[in-house]
């Protein structure tokens, strides 16, 4: 299973933003006259809005059940997609109450008087009030939808900028400062495996020095810089008169895979002038 994409998992929950949006301004702008009309009218604001419930739904699974509830701030973005399901529950929960409260008509049982027309207009006039009550509700419950979706992919974004931002300074930071070309001609000649470390007598004094297989010249300056940094390290079980092997450590391999040698700017050469010389001109 491919993993999950969180830069589409943002956008996916703007456009459903947008969704929650437009179905609020058809609630709120909603015209209708009570009874069949108002069915005809309200019915399909319920379903578009049970539709992106579900959908809300399947966002918040995604998510829950992804490597990024090892997010920092996930937490957070989590519970709000938790509460936008129950906000958009809500209100297909108050369309379905304005639907309730829709005076239907139709024939009584046998031996009931029949409505009349003042009768249907006293429960329309009852009913209107009602049904306006729950459809306001259910655009606010809409409104804060569309808001929350808004904030999670947001902070999905900010969350994701974030944890590329550490990676990257934690690389830098393990990758530590570029090599010079010294260093970096050195680490791949010691790359091969068979440089070694000796320490050989002159004029008394033990001088130590590093050799490669193919004569390279690594001074021991810029050996104990790789030491340092970890890049490379000597077989200290070997006594140095007799050549101590010297291994690129596994940073040492990925340094020289990923960095470039440090070069110095190049020299601009001074322009060379076309104008005859006074010597030249004398000859003349």
């Amino acid at each position: 299973m491919p993993p999950l994409n969180l830069t589409e998992q943002a956008q996916e929950l703007r456009n459903l933003a947008h969704e929650f949006e437009a179905l609020r301004d058809r609630v709120r702008g909603v015209s209708y006259t009570p009874g069949t009309d108002a069915l005809r009218q309200i019915g399909p604001l319920l379903l578009t809005t049970q539709d992106l419930t579900a959908t809300l739904l399947v966002r918040l699974g995604a998510l829950a059940n992804s490597p990024y509830t090892r997010t920092p701030g996930s937490h957070a973005s989590l519970e709000c997609l938790s509460s936008l399901v129950l906000a958009s529950t809500l209100a297909g929960n108050d369309l379905a109450h304005a639907l309730h409260a829709n005076p239907l008509e139709g024939a009584p049982f046998p031996g009931y008087r029949a409505d009349n027309a003042s009768d249907r207009v006293a429960r329309h006039a009852t009913a209107i009030p009602r049904m306006t009550g729950h459809l306001n509700d259910a655009a606010h419950q809409l409104d804060l939808s569309a808001t929350g979706c808004h904030y999670v992919a947001a902070d999905i974004t900010s969350d994701l900028a974030d944890t590329q931002a550490s990676q990257v300074k934690s690389a830098q930071q393990t990758a530590g400062p570029a090599l010079s070309p010294s260093q970096y001609d050195a680490l791949k000649a010691l790359s091969t495996g068979e440089g070694k470390l000796y320490e050989s007598p002159r004029r008394g004094l033990g001088v130590t020095r590093v050799v490669t297989h193919d004569g390279t010249r690594v001074s021991i300056a810029t050996f104990r810089a790789l030491v340092k940094r970890r890049l490379v390290t000597a077989d200290t079980s070997t006594s140095l008169w007799h050549g101590q092997k010297i291994t690129v450590t596994g940073d040492g391999q990925r340094t020289l895979a990923q960095h470039r040698p440090a070069t110095a700017p190049a020299a601009v050469a001074a322009p060379v002038s076309t104008a005859p010389s006074l010597a030249q001109k004398a000859r003349r």
